[in-house]
């Protein structure tokens, strides 16, 4: 059927971006400060054959609009941008380019590459001086107007507080592509995200918040398809308001936000990983597909005096130029879109000094970060930063606004040495479990500021973190030449896979070890799906282009003894996390408040519970060490309200009674890194205490639980090689099965109160 669509379009309005329905037409509004004219090109449903080219007729405030009368959500289009190619200045418009709406909030179809997308001509002696006349329309994928409508009643934010968050980090694809339990179309989507199999194992790890890899649409890069790889992780942004095409089962963007509302039903926040800081043009000599052709000048960060050539900050051949207005209202505008249209509930940004940077440099007052922290909407939500660039001066871990969480390398890397058994490490364990507060204690901050995490997607995963003393990158094709080379790991005795029982016996008991530091540390906690059942990618360590099993989360582990014992120990980890407050201080503990009398809020001793000295702490053979923590007991809702409730009635008939003092949570921790079991004494050997954890067992409890989980004050203990061990001067009071419910029966509470 053909349609008939006007010569001219009508003016329109500057506001709001990108193309929007009103129900009687559409408006496209698009920045481009040094362009001289713009068409609107539209296209068949398909995006393969374009119908129409019409100029936009006005630009108010160097933004070129126009308004198109009868035009609904479903419409394909795209533009195509005149201006001046003078490189050397900055300059590369072509329109023989088809370019994409910096705006647009679904594509129809995807990159085919070819030299036609590029605006010079590949294999001219001039190189990106020289002018390409070829049209791109046929490679390009277009954008299509949207209708966002979509029933958000009765959903709520889950609004985790910082210190009881427990994040896991996922690959949307990943997640779900080897589950055999899913239809084959929905694995590896966000349909697989609403799966209640899925859920439910998330709230029984104890998990508050799902935070998702890249879900912005990406492009595949053409030099891993000619080596028959891909772009699996997402980092190369091609459109910031649309979802990832090849997420969705059904092509709806609506399965993202039906994900979000069931997760959200059982109280999990979602957080995006997000990567305002490059995008996927690569440097000058990459292709033009949108901001390059749109208006290269303005939305790069150009070689001051040699402004042919890109700023190169982040590793990616571009830089995105936050210092330009229009270009950080892009990006708040596609936050906010996010927020609004999606209901996130936070983001982690991907190199975020290079979002920080001013022409000077790195500023944590930077035009970014001010107008993300008075947003009235973006400033309520979860804001984690990596707090790293390439770039000179871009390692700026601590340096970040108050507002935001920040991933800590440092306790990653001083856990890795500490449990490997490197030298002169107990100094910063001890920093690393309360908080890093050399880095973090400034400004009013908070220990939750400090993002944990012994595993991330970028390195090795935890499994090959005990299984491999080097990095095995061959199927990245780049010789192995790829990834980090140091990465603080010890195969135990045997590189790679092993049957040797007691070489599997030392790694599962490491792995347990690093996983309850960094639980049970001050600051946020973050895993990496798959380490809770021993997921690993064959030591590959730079996974960023295997799209396959490689990266893929197996499920048949998870169903495994070993698995599934791992996944309990977690579970009941964050089960001792959530039960005791003094885990999750609201301030940095230094020992300098009492407690009780003769009790700080936190002390160290060695294993003879004598105090640790300065030249003890410098001792470099030295590998067990006890940490006290002492702090307020946070009574389970029930009991509180039983409590205060018995304390009215007593008042009512005999007057006015007195408070019953409530005992002060004592834990112990006593950690023994060394090669061979250690006898710990307690420091405080009154009364008595309650095992809480032993990493040294499969599921961090014996099997039977008897007597020997309590034990006299007076006592030793033995704790053995390369674990921990956790008391507490009362027992558990959560299950570590905190979620024991049926697939769909999430009930709308949480483990810190009722809901209504």
């Amino acid at each position: 059927m053909s349609v008939a669509f006007p010569d001219r379009l009508l003016p329109g309005l500057p506001y709001p971006l990108g193309a929007s329905s009103d129900g009687l037409g559409v408006n496209f509004a698009v920045f481009s400060a040094n362009a001289t004219r713009m068409d609107l090109c539209l296209f068949d449903p398909s995006g393969k054959r374009e119908l129409k080219r019409i100029t936009l007729p006005e630009c108010t405030d160097e933004v070129w609009h126009g308004y198109l009368p009868g035009a609904a959500p479903g419409l394909v289009y795209g533009f195509r941008v005149h201006g001046p190619y003078e490189p050397t200045k900055g300059h590369r418009f072509n329109p023989n380019k088809l370019l994409l709406d910096p705006y647009a909030r679904r594509l129809v179809g995807q990159v085919r590459w070819t030299d036609a997308l590029y605006g010079y001509r590949l294999h001219s002696a001039r190189a990106d001086l020289s002018f390409d006349r070829r049209d791109s329309a046929a490679a390009m994928p277009k954008a299509m107007v949207t209708d966002d409508a979509f029933v958000w009643e009765h959903d709520r934010l889950p609004q985790v507080p910082w210190n009881k968050t427990v994040i896991y980090e996922a690959h949307v694809r990943g997640i779900s592509k080897m589950r055999e339990d899913l239809l084959p179309h929905e694995r590896g989507t966000f349909a697989a995200l609403s799966d209640p199999a899925f859920i439910d194992h998330l709230l029984r790890l104890g998990v508050t918040t799902l935070e998702l890899m890249p879900v912005h649409a990406f492009l595949q890069d053409s030099f891993l398809i000619e080596r028959g790889l891909s772009n699996y992780w997402g980092y190369s942004t091609l459109a910031y308001f649309a979802p990832e095409p090849s997420y969705m089962s059904t092509g709806d963007p609506n399965e993202l936000r039906m994900a979000v509302r069931r997760l959200h039903s059982a109280g999990i926040e979602v957080i995006l990983d997000v990567v305002y800081n490059h995008t996927s043009c690569g440097s000058e000599l990459g292709p033009t597909m949108s901001f390059r052709g749109l208006d290269n000048a303005s939305y790069f960060r150009l070689l001051p005096g040699q402004e042919r050539y890109h700023i190169n900050d982040t590793g990616c051949g571009n830089t995105l130029n936050l210092s330009h207005p229009r270009v950080l209202q892009m990006v708040l505008d596609s936050l906010r879109y996010w927020a609004q249209s999606f209901h996130i509930d936070g983001f982690r940004f991907d190199l975020g000094s290079t979002l920080g940077r001013e022409p000077h440099g790195f500023d944590p007052g930077s035009g970014f970060f001010d107008a993300l922290l008075q947003d009235p909407v973006l400033s309520r939500l979860k804001l984690i930063s990596e707090p790293w660039d390439i770039g000179p001066g871009g390692y700026q871990l601590g340096n970040h606004p108050a507002r935001f969480g920040e991933w800590n390398d440092k306790f990653r890397d001083d856990m890795r040495k500490f449990w490997k058994g490197d030298e002169a490490m107990r100094g910063g364990f001890a920093q690393r479990m309360l908080g890093s507060a050399e880095l973090f204690e400034h400004n009013r901050r908070k220990p939750w500021a400090s993002v944990n995490f012994i595993a991330s997607h970028d390195g090795f995963t935890l499994r090959d973190l005990v299984s491999y003393n080097g990095k095995h990158n061959e199927a990245n094709g780049e010789n192995n030449n790829d990834g980090h080379n140091d990465n603080a790991s010890y195969n135990w005795g045997a590189e790679g896979e092993t049957d040797d029982p007691d070489i599997q016996a030392t790694r599962a008991c490491v792995q347990r070890s690093m996983l309850a530091s960094t639980l049970l540390a001050q600051g946020t906690p973050m895993l990496l799906a798959g380490d809770e059942f021993h997921r690993s990618q064959g030591g590959n360590n730079n996974a960023y282009c295997q799209d396959n099993e490689i990266s893929w989360i197996n499920w048949e582990q998870a169903r495994s003894p070993e698995g599934a014992a791992l996944t309990a120990f977690v579970g009941r980890v964050t089960a001792i996390r959530r039960d005791f407050e003094v885990l999750r201080a609201s301030y940095f503990l230094h020992g300098s408040q009492m407690v009780a009398d003769g009790l700080p809020d936190v002390a160290w001793f060695d294993e003879a519970a004598q105090p640790v000295s300065s030249e003890d702490w410098n001792n470099p053979v030295a590998r067990a060490i006890t940490l006290q923590l002492a702090g307020k007991r946070l009574e389970p809702h029930k009991q509180l309200s039983s409590r205060l409730h018995d304390a009215a009635n007593a008042a009512g008939a005999d007057g006015p009674g007195e408070a019953q003092e409530v005992p002060p949570d004592v834990l112990m921790i006593f950690v023994n890194a060394g090669h061979e079991p250690i006898e710990f004494n307690f420091p405080r050997t009154e009364g008595e205490y309650f095992l809480l954890l032993d990493c040294a067992q499969p599921t961090g409890m014996p099997e039977e639980e008897g007597s020997q989980t309590r034990v006299d004050g007076s006592a030793t203990v033995q704790v053995q090689a390369h674990t921990l061990q956790v008391f507490a001067n009362r027992p558990l009071h959560l299950s570590s099965a905190i979620y024991p419910l049926a697939a769909n029966e999430w009930i709308q509470r949480n483990e810190w109160g009722e809901r209504a």
